[in-house]
């Protein structure tokens, strides 16, 4: 188990939330590896610091479904588990497509500002080429539709599953071809929104999510074969 070492003596709500940000970054970057096993004593000496914000931040990410605590052996990091996160991407697709649905069905008049503004970004602004960056705009990209759409249920359900597939979605990036990719995708999506052809746009949504967990199920296999070499 790698966990980087830090020095901080700010206030406990602070450090708690530092020390949570570590470890969520230190999973997210498979520094730490799905199944590790650690104690709070293991962290606490690492990042020299006492076990009671520790213990908040394992429970945070515990909350959050990055790790499980066994109270007779500690915390590991929670295995990955392909078929629960494939029904995630099955469930956004339902989300986005009837939110796609919603918008299509609207009048030329009634565009959401939003939607005027995703459309500037991707079809019209200079491309990123960070992956990182580009991974949050596509996040936004997707979570804008939903809202755009005027369900706030359903908005909250599909930001509850963003926040949940951000582990391994954000993988959809480190490769260059798939931030092209992600550009053109999105860019017809809206033009096919805006132009309101519904089977059109709900299609080629439908498509490039299925396209994104395909590509993030094969990248995170390689990656951990990597980190376990």
């Amino acid at each position: 188990m790698q966990i980087a070492n830090h020095h901080n003596k700010t206030r406990p709500e602070g450090l708690a939330e530092r020390i949570y940000l570590q470890l969520k970054d230190d999973i997210f970057e498979f520094r730490l590896l799905p199944g590790d096993r650690f104690s709070e004593s293991d962290v606490a000496a690492r990042m020299d610091v006492s076990r009671t914000p520790v213990r908040q931040a394992l429970f945070w990410l515990e909350r959050e479904g990055y790790v499980d605590v066994h109270f007779r052996s500690g915390w590991q990091v929670r295995p990955f588990d392909f078929a629960y996160f494939e029904e995630l991407y099955d469930l956004r697709i339902v989300l986005e497509r009837e939110a796609v649905k919603r918008l299509c069905a609207r009048s030329v008049g009634e565009t959401p500002p939003t939607l005027t503004e995703l459309a500037a970004f991707w079809l019209h602004d200079p491309r990123l080429e960070e992956g990182k960056t580009v991974a949050l705009h596509d996040e936004q990209f997707h979570l804008t539709l939903v809202a755009a759409a005027g369900n706030g249920e359903m908005a909250r359900i599909h930001r509850d599953v963003t926040e949940k597939i951000r582990i391994i979605r954000r993988l959809d990036f480190t490769q260059g071809p798939r931030i092209e990719a992600t550009y053109n995708e999105h860019a017809a999506i809206l033009q096919a929104i805006l132009q309101h052809r519904t089977e059109e746009a709900q299609t080629l949504l439908a498509n490039h999510i299925a396209v994104s967990k395909a590509e993030v199920r094969k990248i995170t296999l390689h990656m951990l074969h990597q980190a376990r070499r």
